[in-house]
């Protein structure tokens, strides 16, 4: 077909993306990696997810060919940009009922490509399905692009595709990898730039948890994700993606597809919304100085299961995070001078150093190390475990989960997982898990809602996270399950059976107050399908236990320690050593006062034990 010229080409360096108002609050002022957080933490917010099979419509609503071949008619051809050929006829077109799975040749069918290769997520949702990276393309030019990454290609060609886009071997400026790599058309380098820049940002606090090139082989890994949360990809690979985005500006289709994509996915691409905010955040020039130690490192409360610590900052201005070690072994990394330990075992020692990292990643030395002890019991939940679960008719289906661990907790190592029967092979799996982003304060629960659901009683609106994914499609004969980092926390059913809890809505009783790895119908009262009633709200019992918390400051403290939350039911307080030796004993402690005096003790680490509960201190 002739090519039309149309006016959305020639205006598209110009286009700009309709943001709702308010949307980018609080970036103002911001650069570096603390704009891309701020940006990671606004279009993370309140996602719609859904199902990898619903993209084929979605489609029609995001990529119909508007720009080259068609106008802005009722086309119903998709725009594939492996094989849109810019300047001329395209030699085949799709619509989004001509997928395929597998294709021998270019032009017999198109997939469903990640722009970021799945093998980097395994498969998971939300980003399995993020409309924002994952597009229409041609079935054999995906299947040949494999996991290899985007790139510029040298002499070395392996294959060249209708529109001349061509797999060939990486001469990327600066970049180690040599291996293959799939080189577009220059008119959709700033496209992919930005699709890829957007996962960066959406998917930050997970980036260290995906499957990235660790340099054991730097010629043949094929992962140009480095493993950070800030930074995100090898220096050398974001330059290339940075003259990408500046050689190729926002088209109109970027914007309509944003646009498009915000209706229904409810979140944007900033990188199209604000181009130059892409060198704001990665044009960079760090020093060659590490960093100073951070101070004081300190456990602030500790129970049977975990341990809060905290720190005074490093002084050095190019901070941009902590390294948490345990036992001398890297554990996580926090933004933050503060951060609690969890998955600990009771009754168990172990020490705990921090180190400041820059903007080049250059570490400090260790701060002061510390010695924690957990308790050997304590009266928290040792983890998350779900209240409610709803598989009511049709789409109805929504699980509850709640915090009752006594701390905040990092939902990024948490997934929900279902066990599906393949009838053909007469044999269990698992279907894509969806995994948990965020934090959770204790004593709070959550709602993850397939966003298909009509439930009278609760909406889209209400449920901190959707998802139309495997974990929120089980029809009541599935095993489903809650799990940290791969391993079982809490369970709905029973593995390798059919369950019999179709049409049913489980609530927990209130007497439960711990998560169990084998399901127990005791442990639940039943109601119809569609039953939601308090679905998200926490019961009376956990809203008074929520108001007595009790916390202790300051931490470090001097001569007082003062006790802030209900005490007046406090019957006995105990200052123990480290050995468990009660060194201090008061009864009805809080009858008249708020503290208890420690000007006594010598400097050192002990435990305010009020009644079954106990505080972790240190006595300057």
């Amino acid at each position: 077909m002739k090519k039309l010229l149309l006016p959305v080409i020639l205006i598209s360096s110009f286009a700009v993306a309709q943001a709702p108002a308010g949307y980018y609050d609080g970036t103002v002022g911001l650069t570096g990696y603390a704009l891309k957080s701020k940006l990671h933490d606004i279009i993370s917010e309140k996602n719609v997810n859904w199902h990898y099979g619903d993209l084929p419509n979605l489609y029609n609503q995001t990529d119909l060919d508007k720009y080259y071949d068609y106008g802005p008619g009722n086309t119903t051809i998709l725009l594939d940009i492996y094989s849109e050929i810019p300047t001329g006829a395209d030699a085949y077109e799709y619509t989004s009922a001509n997928l395929i799975s597998t294709s021998g040749a270019e032009g017999l069918g198109y997939n469903r490509e990640h722009a970021v290769p799945q093998s980097t997520f395994d498969s998971n949702y939300p980003m399995y399905s993020d409309l924002h990276f994952v597009i229409p393309t041609d079935a054999r030019i995906n299947q040949l692009r494999n996991n290899y990454p985007y790139g510029v290609g040298n002499s070395t060609v392996h294959y060249t595709f209708t529109n001349t886009s061509k797999i060939a071997n990486s001469a990327i400026p600066g970049y180690i990898y040599t291996n293959r790599v799939y080189e577009p058309v220059d008119e959709f380098k700033g496209d992919i730039a930005r699709m890829l820049l957007y996962f960066a940002v959406r998917y930050e606090d997970k980036l260290p948890s995906f499957n990235y090139s660790t340099n054991i082989n730097p010629a043949i890994d094929r992962s140009p994700f480095d493993g950070t949360a800030e930074r995100a990809f090898d220096p050398a690979y974001i330059s290339m993606l940075l003259q990408w985005h500046l050689q190729d500006p926002v088209s109109q289709r970027e914007t309509d597809r944003n646009n498009a994509i915000y209706t229904i996915q409810k979140n944007r691409n900033p990188f199209i919304d604000n181009p130059q905010w892409v060198n704001s955040i990665w044009v960079q020039t760090p020093d060659a100085v590490a960093p100073q130690a951070p101070l004081n490192l300190n456990s602030t409360q500790t129970g049977a299961y975990y341990t809060h610590l905290a720190w005074s900052p490093s002084t050095s201005p190019d901070v941009i995070g902590y390294n948490i070690y345990q036992n001398g072994v890297f554990l996580t990394t926090t933004k933050s001078t503060s951060i609690v330990i969890d998955h600990l075992a009771p009754s168990t020692s172990y020490s705990f150093t921090v180190k400041a990292y820059d903007q080049g990643y250059l570490q400090s030395p260790d701060s002061n190390a510390i010695t924690v002890s957990t308790l050997a019991a304590d009266t928290n939940s040792r983890d998350l475990f779900i209240v409610k679960y709803i598989e009511g008719t049709g789409n109805n289906k929504a699980l509850e989960i709640v915090n009752k661990t006594g701390h905040e907790v990092d939902l990024n190592n948490y997934s929900i997982r279902v066990q599906y029967y393949n009838s053909l092979y007469d044999s269990y799996y698992y279907g894509n898990s969806f995994e948990l982003e965020g934090k959770i304060p204790n004593n709070q629960n959550f709602v993850i809602l397939n966003p298909k659901s009509a439930l009278s009683c609760y909406t889209n609106n209400d449920a901190r996270f959707l998802t139309a994914g495997d974990a929120l499609t089980f029809a009541g004969t599935q095993y489903v399950e809650l799990a940290y980092k791969s391993t079982t926390v809490d369970a709905i059913g029973s593995k390798f059976v059919s369950n019999s809890y179709g049409d049913v809505s489980l609530y927990r009783k209130t007497t439960v107050s711990q998560p169990t790895t084998t399901f127990t119908i005791g442990e639940w009262d039943s109601y119809s399908a569609d039953y939601c009633q308090n679905l998200g709200t926490l019961s009376t019992t956990d809203l008074i236990t929520s108001n007595k918390e009790v916390k202790i400051y300051p931490n470090p403290v001097n001569d007082n320690l003062f006790i802030n939350g209900e005490t007046q039911d406090i019957k006995t307080a105990q200052v123990l050593d480290l050995s468990g030796k009660v060194i201090y004993t008061e009864n009805n402690p809080f009858r008249n006062k708020k503290n208890i005096s420690v000007q006594h003790l010598s400097t050192g680490l002990y435990f305010l034990k009020l009644d079954d509960k106990a505080y972790q201190f240190i006595k300057k």
